[in-house]
């Protein structure tokens, strides 16, 4: 995958719209809660030529309970519109921040 083109890969409504998706699918792992484990996870993944999305990976890792949730809910991102270079679709690499903080 690309890490830069013309055209980068675009979530359906938005970075506003893909962070909510996150924040509205991510179920904080009853383990990690109850030792009161928080921080940033940064996921990297591909997404392809079609929109979707592949070969999800941890950049930065906080605890494997919520790198694994991080994976589950990156991996059931709907399809985004794909990256453009020289006017045709190809992959591109993407990466997110997901943010777990207890209340």
């Amino acid at each position: 995958p690309y890490e830069a083109v013309e055209e980068m890969p675009f979530f359906p409504g938005g970075d506003a719209a893909l962070l909510k998706y996150i924040g509205d699918s991510t179920k904080y792992p009853t383990n990690a809660m109850a030792k009161n484990i928080q921080g940033k996870v940064v996921v990297r993944f591909a997404v392809e030529a079609d929109g979707s999305i592949d070969r999800a990976s941890i950049l930065k890792s906080v605890d494997p309970e919520l790198d694994a949730e991080a994976i589950r809910v990156i991996n059931s991102l709907p399809f985004f519109k794909p990256g453009i270079k020289d006017g045709k679709p190809v992959p591109v690499w993407y990466a997110v921040p997901i943010t777990y903080t207890l209340k």
